[in-house]
């Protein structure tokens, strides 16, 4: 028989009153609901309750990743510093890697990410391409060294990911197994009952150029996505952007004194006209120093990475560097720029024709800038962070926004790190190459997270059945009866022996007391059990999801269970689906 929680002995302290320093729904409710606690800024411990939520994650990502062939292992979380030093990393990774020196004065990181440890652990024990593919993977805490860390599980400096790495011989053979990773990762965000966009995203810090970010919707998720009715879906970082800049006719080039006018909206104010027909000018130097003058649609943004792809080592200049070069902020156009300028502009700029851009003088813009014969382009490029409106590069259709909380990430690496660190394999003709690699993350406590997000209410928690710190909660009204305390751990024990997770609120508390604990921490579904109800032979049952109750009669109520746990036919993934028959 399965082991049924007690309230009364249950390390569970919930709270009446929402934590001062909790800003969105998770962080507040985890704290409330008794299943985390914070013992240092971003760093948590988790409590029994909590901890059986986040064993079941990592049970879901267990088995799926075994499902596509993956083999489970564990690394150290402490790294050698001259394995980063190999891959080129120590010095790339910035501030939020954790680095330590040991009493021999050995450099040492704690690692946020496994890339150099699992090509350093290979490299001398694969040796054939007959061994290949081969998907290593391991669930473990990790350490990024957060400058503010907030939002609780969110964005904290511990915290617990799945890291998968495969090697391959072949292209085409990663991706295979990038294509069975993405549809696990898919399953793995159905089996939690989260609702997400795999979308277009940048590899950041780990490298690659192919990469997708699986995005639970969550209007407190820090990044921002666009998506269409198509299936096409981006993080606005890394989705292809489309603008549609309109044009300002002029007969001529002409200069206007626009006096006090800095920003693109004064611009467009003092006009009268729309901000898509006006130009956006940043100026801005390239790794050797050289000046780079950026042109952008007016209502658009630039986008940093982009930027940076374009021109390695980008950065905007300072106010006083502006000056040096002879520019004017807030009047900075495309007509007299410094002699040896790069100009650089958003491909969707090419088609038109007149701009409305600042003259490089205060307080002076120019109307009827002709492209071609006031002023010439070096170069285009998709430079703007896509946004809602924009057009869809799949179908056209304009692209809807959302916002979203990445739990995970799939990578093709190429040979970034094989290369690096000297890890070679056997070809079929005898030839030593580097091995082709993949990595695919999913952070467990950040899913944990998005699903109290995705699934609250103003009472608490609302677990789906999947990942719920169990699945009933019988609630005795009265305990230390010969009635009531009876009857109820009868109900419990029988459930428990149909292969229910059972609690039972055994505390000496009020009713209310228990519902609204039932409610905050989330049970799936609850059953009370009174005196009133008994003398008619039935209990309550209530949908904590719904809020729907019914009557049930005892003598039917295991018969109703057993049929609902057994029941596999049109259930949603996260399992709640199959006790909609008990409330018909």
């Amino acid at each position: 028989m399965t082991d049924i929680l007690r309230m009364s002995t249950l390390y569970a302290p919930t709270l009446k009153e929402d934590p001062a320093d909790a800003d969105i729904a998770s962080h507040r409710l985890l704290l409330r609901a008794g299943m985390i606690r914070k013992t240092a800024s971003g760093v948590y411990t988790f409590l029994p309750l909590g901890y059986r939520v986040l064993s079941k994650i990592e049970s879901i990502v267990r088995e799926e990743m075994n499902a596509v062939g993956g083999q489970e292992i564990m690394m150290p979380a402490l790294q050698p510093a001259e394995l980063w030093h190999e891959s080129g990393r120590w010095d790339d990774y910035g501030p939020e890697l954790m680095r330590l020196n040991d009493r021999h004065d050995h450099g040492f990181c704690l690692g946020p990410t496994h890339e150099e440890l699992i090509t350093a652990l290979i490299r001398n024990e694969l040796r054939s391409y007959k061994q290949l593919p081969c998907t290593l993977y391991q669930i473990q805490v990790k350490f990024r060294d957060e400058i503010r860390p907030r939002f609780g599980l969110l964005r904290s400096r511990e915290f617990i990911m799945k890291d998968a790495y495969s090697f391959n011989a072949t292209q085409e053979s990663l991706q295979q197994t990038y294509d069975d990773m993405s549809r696990a990762y898919g399953i793995i965000c159905d089996r939690c009952g989260l609702a997400y966009y795999p979308v277009e995203a940048d590899s950041g810090q780990i490298g690659g150029k192919v990469t997708t970010e699986f995005m639970a919707l969550a209007e407190t998720g820090e990044a921002e996505l666009v998506h269409c009715a198509c299936g096409y879906a981006a993080n606005t970082e890394a989705g292809e952007c489309l603008p549609a800049p309109t044009v300002h006719e002029a007969a001529a080039m002409e200069k206007l004194h626009t006096p006090g006018v800095r920003t693109i909206e004064e611009l467009a104010g003092f006009l009268g006209i729309p901000t898509s027909s006006t130009v956006k000018a940043l100026a801005g130097k390239n790794a050797e120093g050289k000046l780079v003058a950026v042109f952008v649609p007016g209502d658009h943004e630039l986008n940093e990475i982009k930027i940076d792809r374009e021109v390695p080592g980008f950065e905007l200049l300072t106010d006083d560097e502006m000056q040096a070069f002879g520019l004017h902020k807030g009047s900075m156009g495309p007509v007299g720029l410094p002699e040896g300028a790069f100009v650089l502009a958003d491909r969707s700029l090419r088609e038109v024709p007149q701009w409305v851009v600042g003259a490089n003088e205060d307080d002076y813009h120019y109307v009827g800038a002709r492209l071609g014969s006031d002023f010439t382009v070096d170069a285009w490029a998709d430079l703007c962070v896509v946004a809602p409106g924009d057009a869809c590069p799949d179908c056209g259709k304009a692209l809807e926004g959302a916002r979203g909380i990445e739990v995970s990430q799939v990578f093709q690496l190429g040979d970034k790190y094989s290369r690096a660190m000297g890890a070679t394999f056997a070809d079929e003709e005898g030839n030593e190459v580097p091995f082709i690699m993949g990595c695919y993350g999913v952070g467990v406590t950040r899913t944990l997270a998005a699903v109290v997000e995705q699934h609250n209410d103003e009472h608490g928690i609302m677990w789906p059945f999947s990942v719920a710190p169990a699945h009933v909660c019988v609630i005795p009204l009265t305990v230390g009866d010969d009635t009531v305390q009876p009857e109820a751990e009868r109900v419990a024990r029988e459930l428990a022996n149909l292969g229910f997770e059972v609690a039972i609120d055994d505390r000496d508390e009020r009713a209310g007391v228990k519902f609204a604990d039932a409610d905050l921490i989330g049970w799936p579904l609850q059953l009370v059990v009174g005196k009133r109800g008994l003398a008619n032979g039935t209990v309550e049952v209530k949908l904590r999801r719904t809020g729907q109750k019914k009557e049930i009669a005892l003598d039917a109520l295991t018969d109703l269970f057993s049929f609902a746990h057994r029941h596999k036919g049109n259930v949603s993934p996260a399992g709640i689906g199959r006790f909609s028959s008990l409330f018909e």
